[in-house]
């Protein structure tokens, strides 16, 4: 497991897609994206990057934990509010849960994330037609 999920504070570029669709189409060279998860205000980010969630994460990647169960032992949390953190961070695509028997394995496929966090609510195109 070795990657970069890029986070960005913004909804989400649906024209970026449809150029490379376009361009697919067009059987032109299109170079892979890069995973990108969209949230759509900094309170949302702040909620789902919290400290809490973070430590699963860290968690889940260090030491690879096979339950739910063995992640709460790891982050001498309760293993209910473990499970409800989980599922958010699933609800985000940030961590699958793979079938492990009866129990439910966290996995991340990537080891590192890229926050992109803009300062302003105008996009830069905006503050360059206006300066």
């Amino acid at each position: 497991m070795t990657g970069t999920l890029h986070v960005q504070i913004t909804s989400a570029d649906r024209n970026d897609l449809e150029e490379r669709l376009e361009a697919i189409d067009a059987d032109e060279d299109v170079e892979p994206s890069q995973p990108t998860l969209s949230i759509d205000d900094l309170e949302t980010f702040g909620r789902v990057f919290r400290s809490t969630n973070l430590e699963l994460l860290e968690a889940i990647v260090e030491h690879e934990p096979e339950s739910i169960r063995e992640l709460a032992r790891l982050v001498d949390r309760n293993p209910p509010e473990v499970l409800d953190n989980v599922n958010e961070l699933a609800d985000y695509g940030l961590v699958e849960l793979e079938a492990n028997g009866r129990a439910k394995r966290p996995v991340v496929w990537y080891d590192e994330i890229d926050v992109d966090i803009p300062l302003t609510d105008r996009p830069k195109r905006d503050r360059k037609a206006n300066a």
